[in-house]
C-alpha cells in the first residue's frame, strides 16, 4: 500500500521553527521528493524539492528560511522550517515522485504561523 504521512506540523509564532517530516511506505525508486504548499484561497505552490542525488531546488519566498533533507534509507525527507512568517501559513503537503509522471501525495500537515 503507497502511503505518505506527513507529521510536524502546528501552530507557531512568527519567528518560530517547525520541522516537517515525511515517511513513503510502498513506493520504489523514488526520484525526486518534496513539499508543497497550499494556503486559504490560493493554488498549491512547490516550496522545496530534492533529488535522489540531494540537489535541491526552493521557492524565492522560502530561500534561506527553509532546508530540505533526506534519508534514501528510510525513504523520508524532512523540511526544516526557520523564521517562519504569517504567510508561511498552510497546509504543507509532502510528494515522491517515481518517473513516468507519476506522483504520489500525502494528505497534508498543517502549519499556522500566527503574528
Amino acid at each position: 500500500q503507497v502511503q505518505l504521512v506527513e507529521s510536524g506540523g502546528g501552530l507557531v509564532q512568527a519567528g518560530g521553527s517547525l520541522r516537517l517530516s515525511c515517511a513513503a511506505s510502498g513506493i520504489f525508486n523514488i526520484n525526486a521528493m518534496g513539499w508543497n504548499r497550499q494556503a486559504p484561497g490560493k493554488q498549491r505552490e512547490l516550496v522545496a524539492g530534492i533529488t535522489s542525488g540531494g540537489s535541491t531546488n526552493y521557492a524565492d519566498s522560502v530561500k534561506g528560511r527553509f532546508t530540505i533533507a533526506r534519508d534514501n534509507a528510510k525513504n523520508t525527507v524532512y523540511l526544516q522550517m526557520d523564521s517562519l512568517k504569517p504567510e508561511d501559513t498552510a497546509v504543507y503537503y509532502c510528494n515522491a515522485n517515481v518517473g513516468l509522471g507519476i506522483n504520489y501525495w500525502g494528505k497534508g500537515t498543517l502549519v499556522t504561523v500566527s503574528s
